[in-house]
């Protein structure tokens, strides 16, 4: 049996479980995959990571808040991952916790499918946080010609645009002090904020600045239509869904966890499949 789990504070409507256990079905492999709110379980982050790492977890998934939080518990060997600074996959092994990211690699797998191969351009992106600096770096190895970062803490912000510029990236790399500035001339516009989240209501990019572009990513994925990507099909804009992150990310987490490779066609039809039927 091999053990998983997932820490974060939004995550009871999370299908990373429903992912994983499918893709462990479909390897011919029993996995549990369990949820793990920290207030829920009356714990800090600190002692749920210690509970997962010595009760025998395989790895664990982590999501908002957690993802920079968890990166100085971890060795990290892959150079753009330390760069990232955010980790949200944890392997478990006998010399130590490695961390990994496949918010990373699985961004790039989204965005490329969604504009099947078409050049990023200007980006404008909202939140600098633990997806945002993965987001960032896929846009960079995506070659986009320019990012413009907006974060309600400047700080946060410049901080990713330092770590960007410090990669030696092609990329221009901009802070913007407001949304609308970040948006001007943009070609995509990409949300890495939690709001639309469900039970955080809201858009980070009002509709009104959403005509003219060409295409918007949402990292948010429940619910799959966020406010932010109604608005953008609205005005006729090519969208991406987080649920195209998640996929991916989830996809290249479990070959990390358990060493083999899932069908991704077979698993997407699964979960196509367990989606249909919970609807009934």
């Amino acid at each position: 049996m091999v053990r998983l789990g997932l820490i974060g504070d939004n995550i009871k409507r999370s299908k990373s479980p429903l992912l994983h256990r499918l893709a462990g079905r479909l390897c011919g492999l029993e996995v549990t995959y369990e949820s793990l709110i920290p207030a829920d379980l009356d714990l800090d982050f600190d002692a749920v990571f210690e509970r997962c790492r010595s009760e025998g977890f395989a790895g664990i998934n982590i999501t908002y808040p957690y993802k920079e939080t968890v990166f100085s518990r971890l060795v990290v060997d892959d150079p753009r991952v330390r760069a990232i600074g955010a980790c949200n996959t944890v392997l478990f092994r006998e010399d130590g916790s490695y961390g990994l990211n496949t918010d990373y690699t699985g961004f790039i797998a989204a965005i490329r499918g969604g504009l099947q191969g078409a050049a990023p351009g200007t980006v404008a992106m909202a939140g600098a946080g633990g997806v945002g600096k993965a987001v960032a770096f896929g846009l960079a190895d995506l070659e986009a010609d320019e990012l413009r970062i907006f974060d309600m803490d400047p700080n946060k912000a410049e901080a990713l645009a330092s770590s960007l510029r410090a990669a030696n990236s092609s990329m221009k790399v901009a802070v913007a002090s407001t949304i609308e500035e970040a948006v001007g001339g943009s070609d995509g516009l990409v949300n890495c904020t939690p709001l639309g989240m469900n039970g955080i209501a809201g858009t980070a990019i009002p509709r009104q600045l959403i005509p003219g572009r060409r295409w918007a990513f949402d990292a948010v994925y429940t619910p799959v239509d966020t406010e932010f990507l109604l608005d953008a099909r609205a005005e006729g804009v090519t969208t991406i869904s987080g649920y195209e992150l998640f996929f991916h990310q989830g996809v290249d987490a479990f070959r990390a966890f358990v060493g083999r490779d899932v069908d991704p066609d077979a698993l997407r039809a699964a979960l196509l499949s367990e989606a249909a039927g919970s609807s009934d």
